[in-house]
């Protein structure tokens, strides 16, 4: 009822606002001159009076309180020639200023392609209150890359993490994606997976947003969740066009690797019924077969001799097909001159069906390991300890993992902006909700045979840092041999079932006082946010099978290509499921480990927001100060399980107890931006503010799990929050034509950073570990950096070179911190350098684009020390895209992705070298198609 009356409030409150009249207003639009499409962050000034506004998406302002006279009305956008106009403002009553932008020379203004990208992209830059990067598509819906999370890669200061070959979480200024934070239509996105609060933007399809926005400093009116980055999706609206468009897209996907080609395809459009109502929206589905080769193992060991070897290998080959749906509908309503209401919805969804073939040599208890430098050999040796029994030899494994995985994200938001010149409310009310689920997978079958005085061998070369390779010295017909392989081990999922949906309200009102030479605006907000995030985990654990049952029985065929290297037997892509179905009587049944394996995941958890804000502004054609305060209260209930070893001889499951934690906590959190522009071409910015990340979810679920070797997982619902004081300074130069540079630098002093540690005979309350796991708050963190950019269409130079484009931009961040325990790290997932190029041109028919994005290695996971912490080596990809414009409405398409093949490398330094820990290799992707417009 509470949210209810809040809902109606809001819309009384709206209405009212839109009958309100000022005298003394002009107001108009902006468009380019062909009237296809408004112009956003266009700044319109009246010179007298040095009072200036920026047009809203639909190219839409206001200044209201202006006194009766004759005054020379100005508009300004990146790429365009000035355009000016006298208008007379009345005693009372409006009075219209609309604008045509033209390209300057007197063109038409590029509103098609990569320089339309560009120019839309600077001029949001230019206008936005702190440091901002901007991504937006052209007037016929091209957008720069095929996913939300590929298009992010061209920003400043911007790059991408990749899984299985694919961009999927965004890191911002070197650092961790988990202190970012998304929205969609200014709904703040959950995250699909149980494990974490980053949001894979792979699931959102490009081809049904508008722009994307990287805001990397805060204003007290934002959610001050954000240490990298607040990342904002906003998907088209019926007001960004004055005419209506339609646009359908056929495309194929070839990769290199698998060899298979899949299809992609789309529909959008946006539709104004009337000059007062409009519709727009778009579907697509894309489907993607890939394949990819992989070798990883676990820490490094050495010998008493000090010969170096990896105590498991393992190979593995992925066949992966994902598909991805998407739709988007959006209703705009012009209830008044100065109220625009609005409903968004947004539907995703993520099929991702992986079969791994995964042969490992398990080489724990082997005793016989000689050889020199990179060549060691591992013998199946046994010798009889001091109590008579024997010891030494090796294991194979040979397993199939067949998952099925669906991920969902929805959204919808209704609300309304108003804007009478002196007044400004916005409301919204929304509610998303994402989802991870599976229903049956097999992860996984599991064969084996262990090697014990059976005369086998193995003999390995590590003279490649990142592939090791092998070959059978001995016993070469058993170790290949499918029927020596038994079964040994079944894991069936039966559900995971991760949820997580937030509902929340928000409220701001704003009321600005005209001055002598600008506007002086006092504001003030408040959200309300629901969140709850759960997680069902249920295992079928199965050891033992009533008859005979190895490898042989559902044989298949390797297509692992890495090196040359052989799997060996492995098992049947379908064969694992089908055979279990089809005899599922006679496996057996470990209730025990299934019940703690269910039992252990499972926690849910409730998180409430209430914030609110307060903030005065200054706006003067060359000053904005913004100052403010914010606060955000944050209350948490917990649920978790936590596990105790018993006796699976007399008992059916651990001891499980399900404990509740709540807890509280304030923040305040100030905030002071100012951007001077002493001339129009030149922007001096700087910021100040505070601003937190709350605990991983899953990591501070008061949860725990003790295995029979004593070795511990624990949540901590201790954890705080991060805490950072942020800092940042920066110019930027817009070049007469099309183009700008800019520099910026920026500090962080962060508080309560969180990393995972695993410990090595650890007391906690009271109990000695052999091993214990867990998620704790470090010391502080300091991160300093800079980022520089250059983009320039160079359409000053003599044809044919006035086509071409540039966009470079670098980014350096130095990231360190301290653990609990003194030792000093660079904070995970941080790159102290990347950068990104673009070279484009387009004139004519042709489009072309040649990317190349590079990041540094970055510290992945901390181990118990130094030489267990885990990092991921440098990456470096380029990616083509071209377009052939065949007929006014026809374009064909041609995009390659990963053209160098460029890897994944992570690894341990041990033993002054770099040893594996895993690599893949993927292949390029060619994708095809074409594109109509009308």
């Amino acid at each position: 009822m509470n949210s209810t009356a809040r809902l109606l409030a809001g819309l009384l409150a709206s209405a009212s606002f839109a009958s309100i009249a000022h005298a003394g207003e002009v107001s108009g639009n902006v468009y380019d001159a062909t009237g296809t499409r408004a112009l956003q962050s266009a700044s319109v000034r009246i010179v007298e009076l040095d009072r200036s506004v920026e047009t809203d998406r639909s190219g839409n302002y206001i200044i209201a309180d202006i006194p009766a006279g004759t005054y020379t009305l100005e508009a300004r956008y990146v790429g365009a020639e000035i355009e000016s106009r006298t208008i007379e403002v009345p005693q009372a009553g409006s009075v219209s200023g609309d604008f045509d932008m033209r390209a300057i020379g007197g063109g038409d203004i590029l509103v098609v392609g990569q320089a339309a990208n560009l120019s839309s992209s600077l001029s949001r830059q230019k206008a936005a209150d702190g440091v901002e990067s901007v991504l937006t598509r052209d007037a016929i819906g091209q957008f720069p890359d095929q996913n939300v999370a590929e298009s992010l890669r061209r920003l400043p200061g911007v790059n991408i993490l990749n899984d299985q070959g694919e961009g999927r979480f965004v890191a911002v200024r070197g650092l961790d994606p988990e202190l970012n934070a998304t929205s969609l239509n200014g709904v703040r996105v959950p995250a699909p997976e149980s494990d974490t609060r980053q949001v894979a933007l792979d699931v959102i399809s490009s081809d049904t947003i508008e722009s994307i926005e990287v805001k990397k400093s805060l204003t007290p009116d934002m959610d001050a969740d954000a240490i990298g980055a607040s990342i904002e999706i906003k998907t088209t609206s019926a007001f960004d066009r004055k005419k209506d468009y339609y646009a359908v897209r056929a495309e194929g996907s070839y990769n290199d690797y698998s060899g298979d080609i899949t299809p992609k395809g789309g529909f959008d459009f946006s539709k104004r019924i009337g000059d007062d109502f409009g519709v727009s929206g778009g579907v697509s589905y894309y489907e993607r077969k890939f394949e990819t080769d992989n070798v990883e193992s676990d820490s490094w060991k050495k010998t008493d001799g000090g010969l170096v070897y990896s105590p498991t290998v393992e190979y593995r080959d992925y066949d992966v097909k994902r598909k991805r749906f998407n739709a988007t509908l959006n209703f705009d309503w012009r209830a008044s001159d100065t109220t625009v209401a609005y409903l968004k919805g947004n539907w995703s969804q993520f099929d991702d069906h992986e079969y791994r073939r995964r042969t490992t040599f398990d080489f724990g208890d082997a005793l016989d390991i000689t050889g020199s430098g990179n060549n060691v050999t591992i013998a199946d040796t046994q010798v009889t300890n001091s109590k008579g029994k024997k010891e030494g030899g090796f294991t194979i494994e040979r397993d199939l993992k067949d998952r099925f995985e669906r991920q969902r994200i929805r959204s919808v938001v209704i609300g309304s902006d108003t804007d009478t010149g002196t007044w400004k409310f916005n409301w919204s009310a929304s509610y998303a909700k994402s989802s991870e689920r599976e229903n049956f997978s097999v992860d996984p079958m599991r064969f084996a045979k262990d090697f014990e005085g059976d005369g086998a061998a193995i003999r390995w070369d590590y003279s490649d840092p990142r592939v090791p390779t092998y070959e059978i010295a001995s016993g070469a017909d058993l170790v290949n041999s499918a029927s020596a392989y038994e079964f040994d081990k079944l894991e069936l999922t039966t559900l995971s079932d991760s949820q997580d949906r937030e509902y929340a309200i928000k409220a701001d009102l704003a009321r600005t006082f005209a001055a002598g030479n600008g506007d002086f605006t006092i504001q003030a907000g408040a959200k309300q946010r629901w969140r709850k995030k759960s997680y069902d985990f249920n295992v079928s654990v199965f050891k033992g099978y009533d008859g005979d049952f190895t490898l042989a029985d559902v044989l298949g065929e390797q297509t692992y290509r890495l090196d040359g290297i052989s799997l060996g037997p492995v098992a049947n892509k379908n064969g694992s499921a089908d055979f279990y179905r089809a005899n599922e009587g006679n496996f057996e049944l470990r209730k025990y480990d299934s019940a703690n394996d269910s039992a252990a995941s499972d926690y849910s958890i409730k998180e409430d927001i209430t914030s609110a804000y307060a903030l005065t502004r200054w706006d003067s054609d060359a000053l904005r100060v913004i100052g403010g305060v914010r606060m955000e209260h944050t209350r948490n209930v917990l649920n978790g399980n936590v596990l105790t070893e018993r006796d699976n001889k007399k008992f059916d499951s651990p001891l499980i107890e399900t404990v509740q934690i709540k807890r509280n906590y304030t923040d305040w959190l100030p905030s002071l931006t100012v951007r001077w522009a002493p001339q129009n071409d030149l922007v001096f910015r700087a910021a100040g503010y505070k601003s937190l990340v709350r605990p991983k979810l899953s990591a501070f679920a008061p949860k725990a799990t003790v295995n029979e070797d004593n070795e511990a997982d624990f949540g901590n619902p201790d954890l705080k929050p991060y805490e950072a004081w942020n800092g940042d300074v920066g110019f930027e130069y817009y070049f007469s034509g099309n183009g700008a540079i800019s520099f910026g630098a920026f500090y962080k002093d962060v508080k309560n950073y969180a990393v995972t540690q695993t410990f090595d005979d650890y007391t906690y309350k009271g109990t000695l570990y052999d091993q214990f796991k867990t998620t704790i708050n470090g010391d502080s963190a300091e991160v300093v950096g800079f980022e520089a950019s250059f983009s320039q269409a160079y359409t000053m130079l003599p044809a044919p070179f006035d086509g071409l484009l540039t966009q470079l931009n670098y980014t350096y961040t130095y990231a360190n911190g301290t653990l609990a325990d003194g030792r000093k790290i660079s904070l995970p997932k941080s790159s102290k350098n990347t950068f990104n190029v673009v070279l484009g041109y387009e004139k004519g028919p042709i489009d072309l684009r040649l990317a190349g994005t590079y990041r540094d290695k970055y510290l992945d996971e901390v181990g118990a020390s130094a030489a267990k912490d885990r990092y991921v080596d440098n990456h470096f990809q380029l990616d083509f895209s071209g377009k052939l414009k065949v007929l006014e409405n026809l374009r064909l398409t041609l995009d390659v992705i990963n053209i160098n093949n460029a890897k994944f490398f992570a690894y341990q330094n041990f033993a002054d070298a770099q040893r594996l820990l895993q690599f893949e290799k993927y292949g390029p992707t060619f994708k095809f198609g074409a594109r109509l417009n009308f």
